[in-house]
């Protein structure tokens, strides 16, 4: 496979113009360190399906649950998600086929095969399909900017932004954009005073939402309804992240908004808004948990476009533009809204790298829109292309 691809020349990823003279080569890394690795994976199977290899050279890169790289086969049917079988996991002797190595300040690539170093040369912009912490939370951006590296979606500080629901709450209130009331349980004053944070948690509303603050795919979330369950619900979350966030829960019906921008004087663009609609009957949970969103079939519809009055459109459509904005994002964003029955607009959470299936609300909302899967994915790609090499741009 690496036999002929390129070595990397004048239009290195250090170089801040555009490959000239040949195909640019994409990455696309999945799988990651986090809890959601198989999400990850399922994210890769449906865009390596849909990238456009007549525009783009493609290169495959895994990243085990150790942190290991890795060349995958370019098989998208191997990492998509399917019942009858075990959840993807990338490892150095399954999935993957060779360790990577990469050369600091020029994105040069070797696989470290049995038979000996394999130079597989640069590559030209990144797309990392990785979900939650060591992927959506600015570290592999941060890696990527000191590589000189051009990468889709958000940079460094809007991805750890985004990925901590506490700082998103502060960078929006700042914006005047609403959200749940909450309380933010860190873990030396949860050591230290548990009692006085019990007690700030009981002047919320029930039923209160206990979550991760820094996690995706619902994962660690529960819904209490009464003061006996917090403790053991607090819990629960401390198990995946040691921050905590306790919310009043939001009464009202659950609308998503694509957001699809650079970092030019633009205004970023905004896809008709969708609406997540669950059905108990087929196995849908309380709230749009996990187990609702990856495991319950037909347990979940999504509607698009949202049934919105035309006040409660311009509202959410704007009000996610003015999210995207008040974060620093560029690339990508789904932003996630409680429509209220009185018709207020409460962000619920700013994803910057949303699931991204062809199932997915993020590419539906966009379809719906007039943009499909794989014009998205070459829109993205191309505004990664735009976007300075130099991390001082």
């Amino acid at each position: 496979m690496a036999a002929d691809l390129k070595e990397p020349g004048p239009s290195s990823p250090s170089s801040a113009s555009r490959p000239t003279g040949r195909k640019p080569r994409v990455a696309v890394v999945f799988g990651g360190r986090s809890g959601e690795h198989t999400i990850s994976c399922a994210t890769a199977a449906g865009v390596l399906s849909a990238i456009d290899r007549d525009r783009y050279e493609v290169l495959p890169i895994g990243i085990t649950l150790s942190g290991q790289w890795v060349l995958v086969d370019d098989d998208p049917a191997a990492l998509a998600l399917d019942d009858s079988r075990p959840p993807v996991e990338i490892t150095a002797d399954g999935l993957g086929r060779g360790e990577l190595a990469v050369q600091l300040g020029s994105g040069a690539l070797t696989a470290l095969t049995p038979s000996g170093p394999d130079v597989l040369g640069g590559v030209d912009v990144v797309l990392p399909l990785l979900h939650g912490p060591y992927g959506e939370d600015g570290t592999i951006q941060g890696m990527l900017e000191m590589l000189g590296i051009r990468y889709v979606g958000c940079g460094v500080l809007a991805s750890a932004a985004g990925m901590d629901k506490q700082v998103t709450k502060v960078l929006l209130s700042a914006a005047g954009i609403a959200t749940a009331p909450h309380v933010v349980i860190e873990p030396h004053r949860w050591k230290r005073d548990r009692d006085a944070v019990l007690q700030a948690c009981e002047e919320l509303d029930y039923p209160l939402f206990v979550k991760p603050a820094r996690a995706g795919s619902s994962l660690g979330i529960t819904k209490v309804e009464r003061r006996e369950d917090l403790l053991a619900a607090i819990e629960t979350a401390r198990a995946v992240d040691p921050k905590v966030l306790v919310e009043t829960g939001i009464t009202g019906r659950e609308v998503e908004v694509a957001v699809l921008g650079g970092r030019g004087d633009d205004a970023p663009r905004v896809a008709e808004p969708g609406e997540i609609v669950m059905d108990a009957s087929h196995g849908a949970g309380e709230f749009y948990d996990y187990e609702t969103k990856y495991l319950a079939h037909d347990a979940v519809q999504m509607v698009c476009p949202a049934r919105l009055t035309a006040a409660e459109r311009e509202l959410v459509m704007s009000t996610a533009a003015e999210a995207f904005i008040a974060i620093g994002a560029e690339g990508l964003t789904r932003v996630d809204f409680f429509v209220t029955d009185d018709g207020r607009a409460v962000v619920n959470e700013v994803n910057t790298m949303p699931g991204f299936t062809p199932f997915s609300m993020y590419p539906y909302m966009w379809k719906t829109s007039g943009l499909d899967y794989p014009d998205l994915v070459g829109e993205l790609i191309e505004l990664a292309l735009e976007r300075p090499a130099d991390v001082n741009r």
